[in-house]
């Protein structure tokens, strides 16, 4: 019998652990499961609903590399497209870099979408819905998630 494996959490390298911790809180509604400070490095524990999701490491500088291999980008499934506007509405309060200018289907006449956009650092993130959507497509040829 073949084993089913699940994404446990993912570990994002940081430049400013308090940004972080502040923008993910405020954007995903993450709850603060715990902060380490050691000589000269830092993380914390981001989760919800008791389930860690995220930890952030403060142990880099400069931005997130997209002509490197590596993550591409992080994705979180939202409940519905109310919570993606009101998403929006946050993101554009701290000033995140949006991509396509708002909401986007994942392809022409697709229901699926969500919002395409920047952490702090410029990790790549998707915010989306699998149904209900009416937004444009900003490519033709191929899903808009590919296309930061």
């Amino acid at each position: 019998m073949a084993t089913a494996f699940q994404t446990g959490h993912v570990g994002l390298n940081v430049t400013d652990l308090d940004r972080s911790i502040d923008f993910y809180r405020q954007v995903f509604g993450f709850d603060l499961a715990g902060r380490t400070d050691g000589d000269g490095w830092s993380y914390a524990r981001l989760g919800q609903g008791g389930q860690l999701v995220l930890t952030l490491w403060q142990q880099s500088e400069g931005r997130f590399a997209t002509d490197r291999p590596g993550l591409h980008h992080l994705s979180f499934e939202a409940p519905g497209v109310a919570e993606l506007e009101e998403t929006l509405a946050k993101l554009r309060t701290l000033g995140a870099h949006v991509r396509h200018d708002g909401l986007a289907a994942h392809r022409e006449g697709a229901e699926s979408g969500g919002l395409f956009f920047e952490d702090p650092d410029g990790t790549r993130l998707e915010l989306y819905v699998t149904e209900g959507l009416s937004a444009p497509a900003p490519h033709d040829e191929a899903p808009t998630c590919g296309f930061f």
